[in-house]
């Protein structure tokens, strides 16, 4: 038996997702004992600043470095919020079945997308969901909204918003209650996040017992699916911050990739979709053909314009 901290981030849902990895794993090996260390991150502390602006990986470089330092010994992530490239001497040793990977809209008095008033306000913490609204409704306008999804939710019921965008994954986990939603938002406009909907469990990279531990629990079926997406966005050089979607599932044993890069106005949309047996290859794929529409020269005047913000 051995005694295993988990670092976490201290938010709700963050510790929702830990609970649900334990009770995963002492269904596997109940004879282990774990204790849970909330850890605050620079993205927890920095409320008032949006994810574009911080960079992706906010939530993740205290929680690291503790794991790096032996402080703990595994730590739970959403993986939409873990860059391309991890830390030297880190693994992610398990990624559990995906949840729902769709974005939801949630609106007062539950209106439909399409009946919002011109002009109505939506809050989103993401420049891909802000241009892929844009895209839709050129005539509304967004603004992004940080912090725990209860705080969220408060801030529609207060009137701030006319409606907020949030991951189904992120409710469904919290057993708020799918009734909160007013529209669930088509995956093939609305790309989601890569690797949204899953959780990645890392842990040091020479902690063997670890890496056995969480096998336990890691579905290949999803890694494959979330690889190519990850795989997807590593093609575009610089481009973690851009509105970028990407989603691939597994369907009779093949991988099907959906891509999308959209400018920050919503005016310019490049897709392609694909399938194929190869992660790398198929990514390769997917990001080449949407290169050679232009899709890097969207991504550095997007760069360029959050630079500026």
């Amino acid at each position: 038996m051995r005694d295993i901290r988990v670092g976490t981030r201290n938010s709700s849902l963050a510790l929702k997702q830990t609970h649900l990895v334990i009770d995963m794993l002492n269904k596997q090996q109940p004879n282990h004992t774990f204790h849970i260390q909330e850890i605050v991150t620079e993205g927890d502390k920095k409320r008032d600043v949006s994810l574009a602006q911080l960079g992706r990986g906010v939530f993740l470089e205290e929680i690291e470095e503790r794991l790096l330092a032996g402080d703990i010994d595994m730590a739970v992530h959403s993986l939409k919020d873990i860059p391309v490239h991890i830390p030297q001497g880190l693994k992610i040793a398990a990624i559990p079945k995906r949840e729902d990977h769709r974005d939801a809209y949630i609106a007062n008095d539950h209106i439909a997308f399409k009946d919002l008033p011109s002009g109505a306000l939506i809050g989103t913490s993401s420049v891909r969901r802000s241009a892929q609204l844009l895209a839709q409704r050129p005539d509304i306008q967004t603004k992004w909204i940080r912090g725990p999804i209860d705080d969220r939710l408060d801030q529609l019921r207060h009137g701030d918003f006319a409606a907020i965008i949030l991951a189904v994954a992120g409710i469904k986990r919290l057993g708020l209650g799918e009734h909160l939603i007013t529209e669930y938002l088509a995956d093939d406009h609305f790309v989601p996040a890569m690797g949204q909907g899953a959780l990645a469990i890392e842990c040091r990279a020479d902690d063997d017992l670890m890496h056995n531990l969480l096998s336990s629990i890691h579905d290949d079926a999803t890694a494959r699916a979330v690889m190519t997406e990850r795989l997807f966005l590593q093609a575009f050089d610089e481009g973690e911050q851009a509105p970028i979607g990407g989603y691939a599932f597994i369907r009779e044993g093949h991988i099907h990739l959906r891509g999308m890069v959209i400018s920050l106005d919503g005016k310019t949309v490049l897709k392609h979709e694909t399938m194929g047996d190869d992660p790398a290859t198929l990514a390769e794929t997917v990001a080449t053909h949407l290169i050679n529409q232009g899709a890097m020269q969207m991504i550095a005047e997007t760069n360029e314009a959050l630079q500026k913000e």
